[in-house]
């Protein structure tokens, strides 16, 4: 196997990484304190889009966590990013918060009802049967349908919430059309946060705690992976993936040295 390029700069998955249930994971403030004195670039990823990188460096400050706006890249960015390159100043109906909402905004597009270029569908609890059906007809009108990840459950204390996936797939039985989903396991959005922050794959290491979304995105973004037991993925489960990450730590704190 030939040996890896030294890490240079970091991408960290937030939700079973940094934070779990809005806790801090032991050892997060110190991983982040450390990266932020080295002066190495890195990113705090999360496939959520329901939040605004201000709302989540607000959030996560809260908790002690000290994030600066610029270093915070989410689903909703990077969904925004593509569609751009896609199709500047295009037209879209958004079923989705202001996460999605503001980074659509930011780049010129027009949200609206009638015709749009694309049907987007972003991270939201408020899920309407009159927003779906609409989604319904305009994707069966001829609308591109692009949805902002995959996840098909979100964590919450009560227990697990369906997520964008869930939904995008009740759409695309109505439909019979499959969306584009931008987020992780894409390494699309790996390669634009890796060129926000002026990083190359060769040189940079993802850290997450999900072997389907994190890890296989860091995998495919050619970056070197990290896998923490501090989320949703047991060291059992490892082995019933066909990859594996690089290295499996028990936590976010493994890693301060490593900076």
């Amino acid at each position: 196997m030939a040996e890896r390029k030294p890490i240079e700069s970091w991408l960290t998955d937030m939700d079973g990484v940094l934070v779990h249930e809005g806790v801090p994971i032991p050892g997060a403030d110190a991983f982040i304190k450390r990266l932020r004195e080295s002066g190495r670039p890195f990113l705090v990823l999360t496939n959520n889009s329901i939040y605004t990188p201000r709302d989540l460096h607000a959030r996560l400050r809260r908790m002690g966590l000290e994030i600066p706006v610029e270093n915070i890249w989410t689903s909703a960015l990077a969904t925004a990013r593509f569609l751009e390159e896609q199709r500047p100043n295009g037209t879209a109906y958004v079923i989705g918060e202001a996460g999605l909402t503001t980074a659509l905004h930011d780049i010129g597009y027009i949200l609206t009802d009638t015709d749009p270029d694309y049907v987007v569908l972003g991270e939201t609890r408020t899920y309407s049967f009159e927003a779906l059906t609409k989604a319904i007809r305009l994707i069966n009108g001829g609308a591109r349908f692009i949805a902002t990840n995959p996840d098909e459950t979100g964590p919450s204390t009560e227990g697990a919430l369906p997520a964008t996936g869930s939904v995008a797939a009740l759409i695309t039985k109505a439909t019979g059309r499959e969306p584009y989903f931008v987020g992780k396991p894409n390494p699309l959005m790996m390669r634009a946060g890796l060129n926000v922050i002026g990083a190359h794959s060769e040189t940079s290491a993802m850290i997450g705690d999900r072997m389907d979304t994190d890890v296989l995105a860091g995998l495919e973004a050619g970056m070197e992976t990290f896998l923490v037991l501090t989320g949703l993925t047991r060291p059992a489960d490892v082995d019933r993936f066909p990859f594996r990450p690089s290295t499996v730590v028990d936590s976010i704190a493994d890693l301060v040295e490593r900076v």
